[in-house]
Protein backbone atom coordinates (compact mmCIF):
# COMPACT_ATOMS: atom_id res chain seq x y z
CA UNK A 1 0.00 0.00 0.00
CA UNK A 2 1.29 3.40 -0.65
CA UNK A 3 1.86 6.02 1.67
CA UNK A 4 0.89 9.88 0.67
CA UNK A 5 2.73 12.86 2.32
CA UNK A 6 0.38 15.43 3.98
CA UNK A 7 -0.04 18.72 1.70
CA UNK A 8 1.78 20.58 4.66
CA UNK A 9 4.92 18.43 4.45
CA UNK A 10 5.04 18.53 0.44
CA UNK A 11 5.11 22.26 0.34
CA UNK A 12 7.78 22.48 3.53
CA UNK A 13 10.19 20.38 0.72
CA UNK A 14 9.34 22.73 -1.96
CA UNK A 15 9.94 25.64 -0.25
CA UNK A 16 13.58 23.98 1.11
CA UNK A 17 14.65 23.25 -2.49
CA UNK A 18 13.12 26.64 -3.77
CA UNK A 19 15.63 28.75 -1.11
CA UNK A 20 18.54 26.03 -2.16
CA UNK A 21 17.75 26.61 -6.13
CA UNK A 22 17.97 30.68 -5.18
CA UNK A 23 21.39 30.37 -3.48
CA UNK A 24 22.98 28.48 -6.18
CA UNK A 25 22.39 31.32 -8.62
CA UNK A 26 23.46 34.10 -6.30
CA UNK A 27 27.15 33.06 -5.84
CA UNK A 28 28.74 30.58 -3.84
CA UNK A 29 29.60 30.05 0.14
CA UNK A 30 31.51 33.41 1.61
CA UNK A 31 34.80 31.39 1.81
CA UNK A 32 35.49 30.76 -1.71
CA UNK A 33 36.23 33.81 -3.29
CA UNK A 34 37.01 33.00 -6.63
CA UNK A 35 32.79 32.24 -7.45
CA UNK A 36 31.80 35.23 -4.94
CA UNK A 37 30.34 38.56 -6.63
CA UNK A 38 32.14 40.39 -3.77
CA UNK A 39 35.56 39.58 -3.87
CA UNK A 40 37.74 40.62 -0.84
CA UNK A 41 41.16 41.57 -0.81
CA UNK A 42 43.96 39.40 -0.16
CA UNK A 43 45.29 37.99 3.25
CA UNK A 44 47.61 40.20 4.78
CA UNK A 45 46.90 42.67 2.56
CA UNK A 46 49.91 42.88 1.00
CA UNK A 47 50.61 43.62 -2.82
CA UNK A 48 51.40 40.97 -5.28
CA UNK A 49 54.57 40.97 -7.16
CA UNK A 50 54.27 40.85 -10.77
CA UNK A 51 57.13 39.96 -13.66
CA UNK A 52 58.57 43.65 -13.80
CA UNK A 53 60.55 42.49 -10.47
CA UNK A 54 61.89 39.41 -12.19
CA UNK A 55 63.49 40.58 -15.03
CA UNK A 56 60.45 39.49 -17.13
CA UNK A 57 58.89 40.66 -20.44
CA UNK A 58 57.71 40.28 -23.58
CA UNK A 59 59.97 40.94 -26.72
CA UNK A 60 59.82 39.99 -30.31
CA UNK A 61 60.78 36.76 -28.97
CA UNK A 62 58.50 35.38 -26.84
CA UNK A 63 58.59 35.95 -23.06
CA UNK A 64 61.98 36.65 -22.26
CA UNK A 65 64.95 37.70 -20.15
CA UNK A 66 67.91 39.70 -21.52
CA UNK A 67 71.28 39.08 -20.02
CA UNK A 68 73.42 42.70 -20.71
CA UNK A 69 77.01 40.74 -20.38
CA UNK A 70 80.40 42.36 -19.87
CA UNK A 71 83.33 39.98 -21.03
CA UNK A 72 87.04 40.01 -20.81
CA UNK A 73 88.94 40.33 -24.18
CA UNK A 74 88.77 36.42 -24.18
CA UNK A 75 84.86 36.20 -24.37
CA UNK A 76 84.34 34.96 -20.33
CA UNK A 77 81.59 36.76 -18.79
CA UNK A 78 83.01 38.33 -15.81
CA UNK A 79 79.91 40.64 -15.10
CA UNK A 80 76.80 41.04 -16.26
CA UNK A 81 72.79 42.65 -15.91
CA UNK A 82 69.39 41.23 -16.08
CA UNK A 83 66.88 43.03 -17.31
CA UNK A 84 63.00 41.93 -19.39
CA UNK A 85 63.28 40.85 -22.97
CA UNK A 86 61.63 44.59 -23.60
CA UNK A 87 64.43 46.65 -22.36
CA UNK A 88 65.97 48.24 -24.57
CA UNK A 89 70.22 48.02 -24.62
CA UNK A 90 71.25 51.60 -24.23
CA UNK A 91 70.28 52.60 -21.05
CA UNK A 92 72.16 49.62 -19.78
CA UNK A 93 75.68 50.53 -21.11
CA UNK A 94 76.81 52.76 -18.03
CA UNK A 95 75.37 49.92 -15.65
CA UNK A 96 77.72 47.57 -17.44
CA UNK A 97 80.85 50.13 -17.44
CA UNK A 98 80.43 50.46 -13.38
CA UNK A 99 79.64 46.35 -11.95
CA UNK A 100 82.30 43.85 -12.63
CA UNK A 101 86.25 43.75 -11.58
CA UNK A 102 87.42 46.73 -10.67
CA UNK A 103 89.98 47.02 -13.94
CA UNK A 104 90.31 49.71 -16.65
CA UNK A 105 89.03 48.58 -19.89
CA UNK A 106 91.02 50.08 -23.43
CA UNK A 107 87.99 49.77 -25.61
CA UNK A 108 84.18 49.18 -25.29
CA UNK A 109 83.05 46.84 -28.21
CA UNK A 110 79.32 46.66 -28.32
CA UNK A 111 76.68 46.07 -30.77
CA UNK A 112 74.36 49.00 -32.36
CA UNK A 113 71.85 48.53 -29.79
CA UNK A 114 74.15 50.50 -27.68
CA UNK A 115 74.81 53.18 -29.99
CA UNK A 116 74.27 56.68 -28.73
CA UNK A 117 75.92 60.18 -28.10
CA UNK A 118 75.90 59.50 -24.34
CA UNK A 119 76.98 56.21 -23.89
CA UNK A 120 80.15 56.71 -26.38
CA UNK A 121 81.03 60.35 -24.04
CA UNK A 122 80.23 58.36 -20.81
CA UNK A 123 82.92 55.68 -22.15
CA UNK A 124 85.30 58.62 -23.12
CA UNK A 125 84.86 60.28 -19.77
CA UNK A 126 86.34 57.07 -17.96
CA UNK A 127 88.98 57.02 -20.47
CA UNK A 128 87.46 54.25 -22.34
CA UNK A 129 87.40 54.04 -26.47
CA UNK A 130 84.31 52.91 -27.65
CA UNK A 131 83.54 50.96 -30.65
CA UNK A 132 80.00 51.00 -31.22
CA UNK A 133 78.77 51.11 -34.75
CA UNK A 134 76.59 53.88 -35.91
CA UNK A 135 73.34 53.60 -36.26
CA UNK A 136 71.96 54.45 -40.33
CA UNK A 137 69.87 57.05 -38.90
CA UNK A 138 72.13 58.81 -37.07
CA UNK A 139 73.18 62.07 -37.59
CA UNK A 140 77.02 63.32 -38.14
CA UNK A 141 78.85 60.01 -38.44
CA UNK A 142 82.77 59.82 -38.60
CA UNK A 143 83.66 58.69 -41.95
CA UNK A 144 86.27 56.65 -39.63
CA UNK A 145 85.32 52.95 -37.93
CA UNK A 146 87.34 50.95 -36.32
CA UNK A 147 86.11 47.39 -37.99
CA UNK A 148 89.41 45.48 -36.96
CA UNK A 149 88.61 46.10 -33.33
CA UNK A 150 85.07 45.38 -33.95
CA UNK A 151 85.83 42.22 -34.98
CA UNK A 152 86.50 40.98 -31.06
CA UNK A 153 82.81 41.58 -30.37
CA UNK A 154 82.78 37.87 -31.98
CA UNK A 155 84.19 36.02 -28.73
CA UNK A 156 81.75 37.95 -26.75
CA UNK A 157 78.87 36.39 -28.34
CA UNK A 158 81.14 33.15 -28.20
CA UNK A 159 80.93 33.42 -24.13
CA UNK A 160 77.31 34.14 -24.00
CA UNK A 161 76.67 30.81 -26.58
CA UNK A 162 78.51 28.66 -23.80
CA UNK A 163 76.68 29.68 -21.02
CA UNK A 164 73.39 29.13 -22.84
CA UNK A 165 75.02 25.86 -22.88
CA UNK A 166 73.53 25.28 -19.67
CA UNK A 167 69.57 24.54 -20.24
CA UNK A 168 68.64 26.69 -17.29
CA UNK A 169 69.90 29.48 -18.19
CA UNK A 170 68.45 28.98 -21.97
CA UNK A 171 65.19 28.24 -21.06
CA UNK A 172 65.07 30.68 -17.76
CA UNK A 173 63.76 27.87 -15.53
CA UNK A 174 63.65 30.01 -12.50
CA UNK A 175 61.11 31.87 -11.44
CA UNK A 176 62.85 34.31 -9.63
CA UNK A 177 65.42 37.57 -10.87
CA UNK A 178 67.41 36.48 -7.66
CA UNK A 179 67.60 32.55 -8.52
CA UNK A 180 67.98 33.04 -12.27
CA UNK A 181 71.37 35.44 -11.43
CA UNK A 182 72.61 32.86 -9.76
CA UNK A 183 71.96 30.22 -12.01
CA UNK A 184 73.89 32.39 -15.07
CA UNK A 185 76.46 33.22 -12.47
CA UNK A 186 77.11 29.58 -11.72
CA UNK A 187 77.16 28.86 -15.36
CA UNK A 188 79.65 31.60 -16.31
CA UNK A 189 82.04 30.52 -13.23
CA UNK A 190 82.10 26.55 -14.92
CA UNK A 191 83.39 27.91 -18.56
CA UNK A 192 85.81 30.13 -16.94
CA UNK A 193 87.19 27.24 -14.65
CA UNK A 194 86.90 24.91 -18.17
CA UNK A 195 88.74 27.44 -20.11
CA UNK A 196 91.63 27.60 -17.28
CA UNK A 197 91.91 24.04 -16.78
CA UNK A 198 91.95 23.25 -20.63
CA UNK A 199 93.98 25.88 -21.78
Amino acid sequence: METVRPLEQGRRIRGLLRHARLHEFVGASDPDVRFNHRARARVGRRRQRGQEAQALGRSRGGFTTKIHAKSDASGDIIAFDLTGGEAADAPHFETLLNIGPDIRPRAAICDKGYASKANRAAARARGIAPVIPHKANEKDKPKFFAKTLYKARARIEQGIGRIKRFKRVALRCEKTARNFRSIVSFAAGLCLIKFVHTA
